[in-house]
């Protein structure tokens, strides 16, 4: 069985012979390619191609009124994203060269052998498919425009990176082909996979499930069912996720932690779209669009053996990588502030405001659950704070070396010569405390310029300088 991804674009069979148009269409329809229309008077051809959309032609040579040859020239010449293809009883090679010279994307003799119509109409498809999405995906990345950005409000960000993202997403959406997400715990791969169902206009629900931990029993009683008495305890049927998710979208979580069993099985639903509920030898069908998900290095799994390649080669049709919170730290003020109001409310209380050190320490900080390790700071952090102010002191995470740059900033706001030679050990001079504040700031940034920058308030060009002028850190310990 094919895949539906591309076979449910429309096609246009013209022939004078409603016989030859109706066997064409059976032919097609046998094989799921089913969304056909047919036109028995070429003069009605140009017309319909003008008001309606359509992906292929399947052409006649030999008709009146409009010739079949006059008709390829103009279907070429007006509408070139159309593949056409010519199904004629002209043997004749001159003819045949001809066509294709003129742009017909084949010449099929009559009568034509199904198979070969079959393979040819799909391949026509899958090309014009194909063109049409990298057409979008061209233009939204050139004119940078995201259609239907409400679909991503979940996904809280102002990064440039992830807007790219969501172009490409909106682009594949409204395929049927596998989409392979990957990216590190917490990013918002689910949030991705469920914006990607949105969009891609399905009437089944999203239905979503982890399947780290599960052995190939659970895995195929999750995903595929059971029958009655398929094993003890199996006293009633039951459908399994994948009926669920009928018309819809499966999402596959952790799919790295997949078992070699079930790997097997997961690759036989993707290319034959079938599946064996447990206990039974009668096959189902799906039509569900199948999303996956991984935190882990694919490309490791796949040296290791760990992950099968046929089935890599199914999943990765499409493939988004979402970046870990550290290389958008332009999103953490946008974050916090969404996730402070977000505990206010969920605490029934006013929403406190964050001082500026705190925005800076969580833009420093390499969060290693990304987004959701963010959020359960916060939280926490909102629930600590007592005076309308949203503090480090409230963060249950800062320690004595992440806190060194706000306590710099404590002493030098105080004038306090005591704390300043506490620090030092002695009254510092200017080129100490910038060699300090350099230092410091780019550690804590983890050698990242442009935030260490952003925390000293200078631009990146005059840290550099100052590096320049600097290029040995400052070595004092502080006791």
């Amino acid at each position: 069985m094919n895949s539906l991804s591309h076979y449910d674009l429309p096609v246009l069979l013209i022939d004078d012979e409603l016989d030859i148009l109706d066997l064409t269409r059976l032919a097609l329809a046998g094989e799921g390619i089913k969304n056909t229309h047919m036109v028995d008077d070429s003069r009605l051809v140009l017309p319909y191609l003008e008001k309606e959309n359509v992906a292929a032609v399947v052409l006649d040579l030999m008709m009146p009124h409009l010739s079949g040859i006059e008709l390829l020239q103009s279907v070429i010449g007006d509408h070139p994203d159309i593949p056409v293809i010519v199904m004629t009883a002209i043997d004749d090679v001159e003819t045949a060269v001809e066509c294709l010279k003129m742009g017909a994307f084949d010449y099929l003799l009559k009568p034509v052998d199904p198979n070969r119509l079959v393979s040819v109409v799909a391949k026509a498809l899958k090309i014009h498919h194909l063109q049409r999405e990298v057409s979008s995906l061209k233009d939204c990345l050139l004119t940078g425009r995201l259609e239907h950005a409400d679909v991503f409000s979940e996904i809280i960000t102002c990064s440039g990176k992830m807007r790219s993202i969501f172009q490409y997403a909106g682009v594949i959406a409204k395929s049927r082909q596998p989409i392979l997400i990957t990216g590190e715990t917490g990013v918002g791969k689910e949030l991705m996979a469920s914006a990607i169902h949105s969009l891609s206009g399905v009437s089944g629900t999203f239905v979503a499930v982890n399947i780290a931990g599960l052995d190939d029993a659970m895995f195929s009683d999750t995903l595929f069912g059971h029958k009655k008495g398929a094993f003890t305890g199996a006293a009633t049927p039951r459908d399994g996720l994948i009926t669920r998710a009928a018309g819809g979208t499966l999402f596959l979580d952790e799919i790295g932690d997949l078992n070699q069993q079930s790997q097997v099985k997961l690759l036989r639903l993707l290319q034959e779209l079938e599946y064996y509920p447990l206990g039974s030898d009668t096959a189902k069908t799906s039509d569900a669009r199948i999303i996956v998900a991984t935190n882990q290095d694919i490309a490791r799994l796949l040296a290791s053996g760990k992950f099968r390649k046929d089935l890599y080669y199914r999943l990765c049709a499409y493939q988004i990588h979402i970046p870990p919170l550290h290389e958008r730290p332009e999103d953490i003020p946008l974050l916090l502030d969404h996730f402070v109001e977000e505990a206010a409310k969920a605490l029934d209380m006013a929403k406190p405001a964050p001082t500026p050190d705190v925005v800076d320490f969580l833009a420093a900080r390499k969060f290693s659950g990304n987004v959701r390790e963010l959020r359960a700071m916060v939280h926490e952090a909102v629930i600590r704070q007592k005076n309308g102010q949203l503090t480090l002191e409230n963060f249950n995470v800062v320690d004595r070396e992440e806190f060194s740059l706000s306590h710099l900033h404590s002493c030098a706001a105080s004038g306090s010569e005591d704390a300043l030679i506490g620090l030092f050990g002695r009254f510092p001079t200017i080129d100490d405390v910038e060699k300090y504040l350099i230092d410091k700031a780019m550690q804590l940034a983890n050698g990242r310029c442009s935030v260490a920058a952003s925390l000293l308030g200078i631009t990146r060009q005059a840290l550099h300088k100052r590096i320049k002028n600097h290029p040995q850190p400052f070595d004092h310990q502080v006791g």
